[in-house]
């Protein structure tokens, strides 16, 4: 019955139906639920989880329990796995079988929590020094998670190697359905041989001699044929162990290289170019190293053009150059940084490659970041040419404000200009003196006038008050 689960935490539950039992590690971002996971469920099933002080000192944790032969595994991410490089090389120099887990994040440095595959080279061509090799599994997705995973532990038994379960952040974080029941209490491979090697404390026989776990070689004719002895090993590895998927490959002019969470992208994006009639497959390595050469190499019947897509700035493409040798175009598309790559712009790039271009009415498939970064070149190149003109205009300016005739000129207008306002400054103080002087004439006027009606009021008055009484009597009567 499947079951919905986080990835890194179907990781952990692999893990320990897949019989390990010694987890060591240290918190980093975005890997965290593993270990969390794991000092959950080891106590249960009689294991035993440790948190180290650091990722250097969880590695030898690491080196110490493989040795002894127990299934043993540890999680990290990205800076995480830097400090362990010195530990898995020592690891790879004693023959020590363990499990790392590592859940890429953007780098260099601190980087970021976001995901990324910019780890590629650090897993495949060795982080630590000497000449070594770690086989490298790329799930694509959650359930792939959980059965490469226990493919890692069987791997790493029959070679005496570590081997490197490298996802990214969206493999640790998404939940999809996983067949957990498929998985459970899964045993080794069959053809995996005793380990008699290992330091047990077992009592040395003839068959089970005195076991030593160690990588100092001082003698320097003793240590080349010991990494003569390695090589042939990884040669081996690379033969049996090689894995990788095809899809719509039988007549593909153009051939998509991905892997991991960006492989998804690209499957999505070839299937909306395959219906566009654009000739597309798909090559998804799930064995990153050993990097299915031959397989690729199959390709060239048919592929006119390679595109290879990560979350990088280009890692993998080293390896498809290397496959392709020359003989065919090999493109490169990638986003970094935490940044994860969209389907429409994979869409456009395949395009871009067939020769395809895009549907500038809206169409369902139509790519709108190309059209809009059209428009953009478009303003740019518009605001450029304004700008040339204006500095042109403004050189013009200058040569012109700046000749003396031009000073000649300004200087008899700034007379013409100082002259006029001195007249017309004139012409409006004697208007405004005409206009006051005659509203106070109209002002006496109004007040004379007003000065005769008064007196002739007093006048009548008084004729009126000089009048004999007796006639008024009379009027009485």
């Amino acid at each position: 019955m499947k079951q919905l689960m986080k990835g890194n935490e179907a990781i952990a539950e692999a893990a320990i139906q897949a019989g390990c039992r010694f987890f060591f590690g240290y918190p980093i971002t975005p890997q965290n639920q593993i270990p969390e996971y794991m000092s959950k469920r080891l106590p249960q099933v009689g294991g035993c989880f440790l948190q180290a002080e650091s990722e250097v000192a969880a590695i030898n944790m690491v080196y110490g329990a493989g040795g002894s032969g127990a299934r043993v595994m540890t999680s990290s991410s990205s800076p995480g796995i830097s400090l362990k490089q010195e530990g898995i090389s020592y690891i790879v120099g004693a023959e020590v079988p363990c499990v790392i887990v590592n859940m890429v994040r953007g780098g260099p440095g601190l980087g970021s929590i976001q995901p990324a595959q910019s780890d590629y080279y650090q897993a495949t061509r060795g982080g630590g020094h000497g000449d070594y090799r770690m086989c490298v599994l790329a799930p694509g997705s959650v359930q792939e998670a959980v059965n490469l995973t226990q493919d890692a532990f069987d791997i790493a038994d029959r070679y005496r190697n570590p081997v490197l379960v490298l996802g990214d952040g969206l493999i640790g974080q998404m939940m999809e359905p996983v067949d957990m029941d498929a998985v459970a209490d899964r045993a080794p491979a069959a053809d995996l041989k005793e380990k008699n090697w290992a330091a047990d404390g077992h009592v040395p026989t003839a068959d089970s001699p005195r076991a030593i776990i160690n990588s100092l070689y001082i003698d320097p004719q003793v240590l080349e044929n010991h990494c003569k002895r390695l090589q042939a090993k990884y040669d081996l590895i690379a033969k049996n162990e090689c894995r990788w998927q095809e899809e719509m490959l039988s007549d593909a002019e153009i051939v998509l290289v991905s892997y991991g969470t960006t492989s998804r992208i690209a499957r999505s994006a070839m299937r909306k170019c395959r219906e566009k009639g654009i000739k597309v497959g798909l090559l998804r390595p799930i064995t990153l190293w050993p990097f299915p050469e031959e397989a690729l190499r199959k390709t060239l019947s048919t592929a006119k053009e390679y595109l290879v897509f990560e979350m990088s700035m280009g890692q993998m493409v080293d390896d498809v150059r290397l496959a392709v040798n020359g003989e065919r175009p090999v493109h490169f598309y990638g986003r970094t940084g935490g940044m994860v790559p969209t389907v429409a712009e994979m869409v456009a790039q395949i395009e871009k490659l067939a020769g395809v271009s895009a549907n500038p009415d809206g169409c369902e498939n139509c790519d709108f970041e190309k059209a809009v970064r059209d428009a953009a070149e478009k303003i740019d190149a518009a605001a450029d040419a304004m700008g040339k003109k204006l500095d042109e205009a403004g050189r013009k300016i200058g040569e012109t404000v700046s000749s003396p005739e031009f000073q000649q000129k300004a200087q008899d207008v700034g007379k013409q200009v100082g002259d006029f306002a001195t007249r017309t400054a004139d012409t409006v103080a004697k208007g405004v003196g005409s206009f006051f002087g005659a509203v106070g004439k109209a002002f006496e006027t109004v007040q004379k006038d007003l000065k005769d009606i008064e007196q002739k009021q007093k006048a009548e008055q008084k004729a009126d008050a000089d009048k004999p009484a007796d006639s008024d009597q009379k009027e009485g009567e």
